[in-house]
């Protein structure tokens, strides 16, 4: 008997020892998705507003509570200087460039920040919600009572 019953114990610390190896392992990946998902921090690739080609890839950045977006791939042969800005942004690289800014938390989107669409060199306010689980950001920018939202995607 007393061998039965420490083949029944000895089974379940078996049991127990690999569960926590499990979860142990899983945990990683769950605090990745919990990032990814809660924040809009990271890479995404944009899409030409009238055509809907892919354009750029920006990274958003987090410091003191606010996001910042800065241009780090050209993924089309459009212009590569911010031709059409003025100020300081005058003829300036688009790799480089911070076109989202000062963005803060706002329940479950981020707003209160600005956004520049080199094209025209126009800026708008701007907000930014997480879609899809955290793949997909809704982008929009207002002037008024105009607003106009684009969808990014999280690039891998």
């Amino acid at each position: 008997m007393t061998d039965r019953l420490h083949a029944r114990a000895a089974r379940a610390l078996a049991s127990a020892a690999f569960a926590a190896a499990l979860a142990l392992t899983a945990l990683p990946a769950l605090a990745d998705a919990g990032a990814d998902a809660g924040a809009p921090t990271g890479k995404w690739r944009t899409f030409d507003p009238d055509t809907g080609a892919p354009k750029t890839v920006v990274e958003i950045t987090e410091a003191d509570g606010a996001l910042t977006g800065t241009i780090v791939e050209l993924l089309d042969d459009g212009e590569t200087t911010c031709t059409a800005c003025e100020g300081e942004k005058k003829d300036q690289p688009l790799v480089g460039m911070a076109i989202l800014w000062g963005l803060t938390k706002d329940g479950d989107e981020w707003s209160g920040g600005t956004i520049l669409r080199p094209a025209n060199g126009k800026t708008a306010n701007a907000s930014l919600e997480l879609t899809d689980g955290g793949s997909k950001l809704e982008v929009t920018g207002s002037k008024g009572f105009m607003s106009r939202s684009q969808t990014w995607e999280r690039v891998e």
